[in-house]
């Protein structure tokens, strides 16, 4: 059963895959505080198998399929939890797409696919959020950044051009809307993530950093946990994570 008492908050998390990676992670976290947590991704049967197991815990978790990509979308969401939720409160954008490539031989729909999933939904999911929580005066939208937010590698120049950019609208609007009350943060996960994705994508990846050289998913979330609970007096702007053997 959920341990907190923020049944009258909702939470939303867009970008949320397997229950092994950040944004099944948060929506886990968020869940076990008592929030309604909406869970946003583009797979309606992964969204709904997450959800499923939460309910199991005693969660209240509402998938909603969505298009970050897609203004309409990103709205049609936002209005779907301000109908069917108690008062928004927290926010986290987890959506990102991280191929390589040459840079040479890239196709420029695959740059600006990859542009428009990890800064361009920011933005609007970043817009949707500030415009729901600026009347109240209070609330946290959370953005999840990668090492390409610091710096471009070879055959990264898509992804990291994304997430600079996606760093830079947070900075934005944290500057826009902190004065108003609503906290704007951005995670910099500097390091392999010990998720689905990552060891799916890479195999034998876990043996090759062992597992305390990836960045455990749950202590992940318990970060972005802990940024939506500082008091307003000492809000973090950036916060970086990385496993303490990572070189950087």
């Amino acid at each position: 059963m959920p341990d907190g008492s923020r049944a009258d908050q909702s939470a939303i998390v867009v970008g949320v895959g397997a229950r092994q990676g950040v944004g099944g992670a948060l929506a886990h976290r968020l869940s076990r505080e008592g929030m309604h947590v909406f869970i946003a991704g583009r797979t309606a049967d992964r969204l709904e198998a997450l959800a499923t197991e939460l309910r199991a815990d005693g969660g209240v978790v509402t998938p909603v399929v969505t298009d970050t990509t897609s203004e309409e979308a990103v709205i049609a969401l936002f209005d779907h939890v301000e109908k069917n939720g108690p008062p928004l409160e927290l926010v986290a954008f987890n959506a990102g797409n991280n191929l390589w490539g040459s840079l040479l031989e890239m196709e420029a729909d695959f740059f600006e696919d990859i542009w428009r999933v990890a800064c361009f939904g920011g933005f609007l999911v970043g817009r949707e959020a500030a415009r729901r929580l600026v009347p109240i005066g209070r609330g946290s939208i959370l953005f999840t950044g990668a090492s390409a937010s610091l710096r471009g590698k070879a055959q990264f120049a898509a992804f990291a051009s994304a997430k600079a950019g996606l760093r830079m609208v947070v900075q934005s609007l944290a500057r826009e809307v902190g004065p108003q009350g609503i906290h704007v943060a951005h995670v910099v996960i500097d390091g392999a993530v010990n998720g689905e994705v990552v060891r799916n994508k890479v195999p034998g990846i876990e043996d090759r950093f062992g597992s305390e050289g990836m960045l455990n998913v749950d202590a992940i979330a318990e970060a972005f946990w802990q940024l939506h609970l500082q008091h307003r007096t000492a809000w973090t702007q950036e916060l970086d994570l990385r496993p303490f053997k990572e070189n950087w």
